[in-house]
């Protein structure tokens, strides 16, 4: 728990969340440490103090609301960092991860750096494992990888054969070039990091560009793919890894954000006449809703999507809050950190 920005998380004692009519209470057995939770608690993201981070869990189901009908204590269940209403036009579309009314754990209530997290709307929200899905691999997908995978499939609208260029191999990137390569793409990954691009390459990219200075990254991924991108993916969220994923598309292509704009950058300018003229689609993506685990999962099962190549350590919940801490200065290429509560 911190309840100043910027003060590193302590562990401590608080009271147990209540089970209210239409939710469920999960408890935790393992949680992503995600860049948000460095976001959140820096305060680029305000929200009420003292605040209980985390995010990207999988547990147990140890008591269910009354108006519960789908979930039953016992059931081993992960749930989307964005959980809906589940009355709203947004979220009866299918559409609950941009419900106006979202809760988001870490953010707008407790979060899972704890023995225990509230759900709400759990008939809505809440996620079904299969047995053979681990509750680490699980937590793994929570924010980095299950939003890339809609980025990807669904925003992206990815085909075998399309060439994705992925800008930014952070959790989130490697996560993109991990699942463009399990959906038969061919990525092209961009970095200014040579260890960040390795791990890359590790995951089945066949390009790699270094934006170095004197690199115009959009020319070098023309070149690479025989005449830009099918479908571009800012990972990061800079004005330049923004402009480098629009300029670096083909006739029809489609840039895809997923990397957070602060500050000034939120509203930044875009080459419009290049998207006019190249027809071009600039999409933006935010999570995934619950409704396109099984899917994402089935490719887990499968084997096709391995979320532990993308987990770097796992550490016990006392370790959490200098985790986050530290990404004050992130370490390049580490993997993604997982706090297990069994530990």
């Amino acid at each position: 728990m911190f309840d100043t920005y910027g003060v590193t998380p302590v562990l401590t004692d608080v009271p147990e969340p209540e089970c209210d009519d239409e939710g469920v209470i999960v408890r935790v057995h393992a949680t992503g440490v995600c860049r948000s939770d460095w976001h959140g608690w820096m305060g680029h993201d305000p929200s009420f103090l003292p605040m209980v981070p985390g995010h990207e869990y999988a547990g147990v189901v140890s008591a269910v609301g009354r108006s519960v009908s789908r979930i039953a204590l016992g059931d081993r269940v992960t749930v989307p960092f964005a959980c809906g209403c589940g009355y709203c036009e947004i979220c009866v579309a299918g559409n609950m991860h941009v419900c106006r009314s979202q809760l988001q754990p870490g953010f707008t209530s407790w979060g899972s750096f704890a023995d225990f997290v509230a759900v709400p709307f759990a008939d809505t929200n809440i996620v079904v494992l299969p047995d053979d899905v681990s509750f680490i691999d699980a937590a793994s997908l929570g924010c980095r990888l299950a939003t890339a995978y809609r980025a990807v499939a669904k925003r992206g609208r990815i085909a075998p054969g399309d060439w994705l260029a992925v800008h930014g191999c952070g959790g989130v990137g490697l996560s993109a070039v991990h699942i463009a390569v399990a959906l038969g793409a061919r990525v092209v990954a961009v970095d200014v990091s040579a260890v960040a691009l390795e791990a890359a390459r590790d995951l089945g990219a066949e390009v790699v560009v270094l934006a170095a200075d004197g690199v115009y990254v959009a020319d070098a991924i023309a070149e690479a793919t025989g005449g830009g991108a099918h479908v571009s993916i800012d990972a990061f969220g800079s004005i330049a890894t923004m402009r480098a994923s629009i300029e670096c598309l083909r006739v029809l292509g489609r840039h895809v954000q997923i990397g957070l704009m602060l500050g000034e950058a939120a509203d930044s300018a875009v080459s419009i006449g290049r998207v006019i003229a190249r027809e071009l689609e600039l999409l933006g993506s935010h999570g995934m809703p619950a409704t396109d685990y099984p899917e994402l999962l089935a490719l887990v099962a499968s084997g096709a999507i391995q979320p532990s190549t993308l987990v770097g350590r796992v550490i016990p919940l006392e370790a959490a809050g200098e985790a986050v801490a530290a990404m004050s200065t992130p370490a390049i290429g580490a993997g993604m950190t997982v706090v297990d509560l069994t530990l």
